[in-house]
Order: structure tokens, then sequence, then C-alpha cells
């Protein structure tokens, strides 16, 4: 049985540890896809380009959205940040699982223009874990940090909008959480409906 695959959003405040999650989580399983963003911020101490993101000039970004390349796109802290289109929609109809890591203005285009998408919410256990971690990685200015830390506050307001919400206790817990999430959606009658009129 093959079925198209699932597209997965995984937003959450910055410090949440999104990135740690999903890197443990394609250690325990298999069939996804982790989709790269583009974005106009600059690259980081250690990124790669295409790796970590695309990391296009804003003159390139805005030719990508004016020529329908793009998902999704938002503007986040004076950066752009947005979702090549066409790798996504590939990787979906081959029945391969697509992780998107994407800020909230982007998931909730996602919903909209793909209603079966899985949204989930990460978050640690507690709001004063998000300053601790950001500060912690010693990579932005204080300025920087405090306008993330501004940003978290509103972003926590949407989550009623996410199917799904995970803490960030342990990062093996939050993953294996991911796991039974995935497997519980697979499970659904709308996504087996395919295979049992052809079966039964």
């Amino acid at each position: 049985m093959k079925n198209k695959g699932l597209l997965l959003v995984i937003s959450g405040p910055s410090g949440a540890g999104k990135g740690t999650v999903i890197s443990s989580l394609f250690k325990k399983t298999s069939n996804l896809h982790y989709s790269v963003s583009a974005t106009t911020r600059y690259m980081r101490e250690g990124e790669k380009d295409g790796v970590n993101y695309f990391f296009l000039t804003k003159e390139a970004f805005e030719k990508e959205i004016d020529n329908d390349g793009m998902l999704e796109y938002a503007k986040y802290c004076d950066n752009y940040y947005g979702t090549p289109k066409k790798a996504v929609v590939d990787k979906l109809n081959e029945g391969i699982d697509v992780i998107l890591e994407i800020e909230i203005q982007g998931a909730l285009q996602i919903k909209e223009k793909f209603p079966d998408a899985v949204l989930i919410f990460i978050i640690p256990p507690k709001f004063s874990d998000i300053e601790k971690r950001l500060t912690g990685r010693n990579t932005e200015p204080p300025e920087i940090i405090k306008n993330r830390i501004e940003t978290a506050k509103k972003e926590i307001k949407y989550i009623n909008q996410y199917d799904y919400v995970v803490i960030n206790d342990d990062v093996d817990n939050a993953a294996n959480n991911i796991i039974s999430i995935i497997s519980s959606e697979k499970n659904k009658y709308s996504n087996m409906k395919n295979y049992i009129e052809k079966e039964f």
C-alpha cells in the first residue's frame, strides 16, 4: 500500500529546541524528508547553504515569490523565510512524509492550502526556558535575543491553531511523541480509505 505522504508542519518559539528534536526524529524513523527552507537571514557559524537553509538575497527571494516558487513564506524579525514548493510536492506524491520546520504565519498558510497537513507546536516545559536557551547559544546580540523573546510571547497565543502540542522536556521523549502522532495520523480512516476500498 502506497498512499500519499503526510505533510508535517513543526513550529515553536526560538529556543524551544525544534531542530534538536527533528534531528532525533530522523535517527529514530525512516520515510521522512526534511524540507530545507529558504531565508534571507545571515548564515550563522557552522551552518551550510542547502543544508540548514537556502540562504538567498532579498531580491532573489522576492523573485521566487513572484514566480510562485514558494509554498509559503513569511517575514520574521525583518527576514524572509519560505518553503520551496516543487521538492515538497514531489516527495508527497512519492509517498514520502515531509517535515516543514516553519514559523506560525507560514504554518497557517500551509493549513489553508493543505487541510490534511498536521500542525505540531513544540514548546519547552516553561516559558523561562526560552530565554535561558537563547542566551546560552551565544550566537546573537542581546537586542536580537530580546526581540526573539517578545516574538515568542506573541507566538504562544497561536498554539490553539495547531493539531498537537509537544513539550520538549526531553529530546528523545519529544521525538517519540511525534512518531506516535505520525502513526496515529496514518491510521486515520481518511488516510486508510483508499486501501480499505481496494482490499475490502
